[in-house]
Order: structure tokens, then sequence, then C-alpha cells
């Protein structure tokens, strides 16, 4: 190997290994829509390393980090300390925006989780999965707006859906379905929810409260955003 082909395999080959090197399982795809971009961003979490999370996951307040569950591993939001945890994946939406996940919680004696899903910011809606109340909320800047009943089981996976799409000119759906990830996806959603005010900017979000010391995982995380 000369001396300048080794420089310039130094400068192209070696930094494109590094680069490689651990990337995060994350599927991107993209799609034309009538607003704009539609992109797609999937984890799955096998491929990273368990502790920090790695720079996909945005963590807003908590402590999360990657976690082994089930011979796999996940997102896990630590129960020290009890805060409202909450950490952003994907890309700003500044448009439709949607985001699925499964979710595995635990009650502890008569003390029991909180967690859920979100879309457009910290200031966007949330699907909420009360389990100590048996129901689902979908909240906006802290206002529980609407709610819906279910029937949550301890120490096993939650899936849950939420979807805020524009169907026409200012005039905005949101909806939220919450299942047991063994079962099928129900036809109808739990709540619905109309709004003409919203912007429709900002990430999704994964969120927990892990009330009964107990950690909170999540996995197979999907996120559907539209962009410029």
């Amino acid at each position: 190997m000369n001396t300048r082909f080794a420089a310039l395999f130094a400068l192209v080959v070696v930094p494109l290994a590094f680069a490689t090197e651990g990337a995060a399982p994350k599927a991107e795809t993209a799609a034309a829509t009538d607003g704009g971009k539609m992109k797609s961003f999937s984890y799955d979490c096998s491929a990273w390393e368990e502790g920090v999370p790695p720079r996909e996951v945005f963590v807003v307040d908590g402590t999360v980090k990657i976690a082994a569950k089930e011979g796999n591993k996940a997102i896990m939001i630590d129960p020290s300390p009890i805060v409202d945890a909450n950490a952003q994946l994907g890309e700003s939406a500044s448009g439709d925006e949607s985001i699925t996940a499964r979710a595995f919680a635990s009650k502890k004696g008569r003390s029991y989780p909180r967690f859920g899903l979100s879309v457009h910011g910290n200031s966007g809606y949330r699907l909420i999965v009360n389990c100590a109340k048996k129901q689902i909320e979908l909240i906006k800047n802290d206002e529980t707006l609407k709610t819906a009943p279910f029937a949550w089981t301890t120490d096993t996976w939650t899936q849950l859906k939420l979807e805020a799409k524009e169907r026409e000119a200012g005039k905005w759906l949101i909806t939220c379905k919450v299942w047991a990830a063994d079962a099928p996806e129900p036809a109808e959603a739990q709540i619905s929810h109309a709004d003409d005010k919203m912007k429709g900017l900002g990430k999704a979000a994964i969120w927990g409260t892990p009330f009964s010391e107990m950690p909170i995982y999540f996995d197979d995380i999907k996120i559907e955003a539209e962009g410029k």
C-alpha cells in the first residue's frame, strides 16, 4: 500500500467503521404526503448496549436506561427517582404524528404504576394508562380531557397506540388504543378527540411514573412523523 493510498484509506474507511460500529437499531423510511414527507422510525432496542441510552433516546426527565428484559433489551424507566419520567424519540413533526409501543409494568402491594405515550412534544397530547384507576386517559397540558375503562394486568406487556392526524385544514383527530399485547388490536379507538387549535409540532415520547417502585419497560417502538 503506497503512502498516498494509505492516507486516503485512513480518511475514508476508518471513520466509516467507527460511525457504523454499535449503531442503533433504527429503521427510517420516508414517503411523500400531501402536507410534506412522512418519516417512519422503528426501535427494538436489541442492538443497544445496556446502561446509558444512545443519542436516539433524548431523556427529558427521570432516570432512563437500556436494560435486559426477558432475553431481549428494552428502554427502562428506573423507579428512582419517582417522577413523571419521559424520553423523546424520532424527529420533530410538523404535521401528523403517531407512536405505538409495548410497555411492561408491575404493581407492588397497593401501589400502581402509570405509563403511556405522547405526540408533538411535552405540551402535546398524552395517552396514559392509569393502572390504579383502571382506565386510560387522554391528557394535554396536565388536564385530563377524556377517559375510558381499561382492565390492566400487572407483569404483562401492554400495547399502546396514539395518533394525531389532520383530517382537513385545521381539523385534527386524536385517537387512542390500548390492549393486551397478546390480543388483537381493537377495531375502534377507545378514545377519540377533535381539536381545531393545535399546531402539530414536536417529537413523540414514552412516559412512565413508577409509583410502585418497580421499573417500567418499553420496546418495539414505532413512530411516524410528518415533516417539511
